[in-house]
């Protein structure tokens, strides 16, 4: 019985691998400028766009993590057959994947917050140059 779970944990990982890696934007508006438009040219790739990016991947990425944490522990907690070890580690991991979602949107919030009072988005971020005095 525990191979099969572990299989279903599996394909569960799996499937969710590919679909977050087949999933693409609808570019139906605008024409392309070969010269401008065509993906992979960094011409318009800044560090503020990079760390910006980083940030929205890691909290989209935990919060995807920690959800299927919670889905594993209620998995283990159906399939423990009233074993009080196997309850005790399930609600264990529950709560871990409990207090990792409060942790990562508690940041969410956080970085909306600091948007709101002091207008620095982290999400889009904008990182003026500095003068040289030139």
């Amino acid at each position: 019985m525990t191979n099969l779970i572990k299989r279903t944990i599996n394909s569960i990982w799996i499937s969710a691998g590919v679909l977050a890696t087949a999933a693409t934007p609808a570019l139906a508006q605008g024409k392309i400028n070969i010269g401008r438009d065509v993906p992979g040219n960094l011409e318009g790739l800044t560090i503020g766009g990079i760390i910006s990016t980083i940030i929205r991947l890691l909290v989209i990425v935990a919060a995807v993590l920690f959800f299927f944490w919670l889905v594993l522990g209620g998995i283990k907690w159906i399939t423990s057959g009233g074993d009080k070890a196997k309850t005790e580690e399930a609600r264990q991991q529950i709560t871990a994947a409990l207090v990792g979602l409060v942790i990562v949107f508690s940041a969410w919030a956080i970085a909306q917050l600091i948007k709101v009072l002091f207008g620095v988005d982290l999400f889009d971020l904008e990182i003026k140059s500095i003068p040289t005095g030139d």
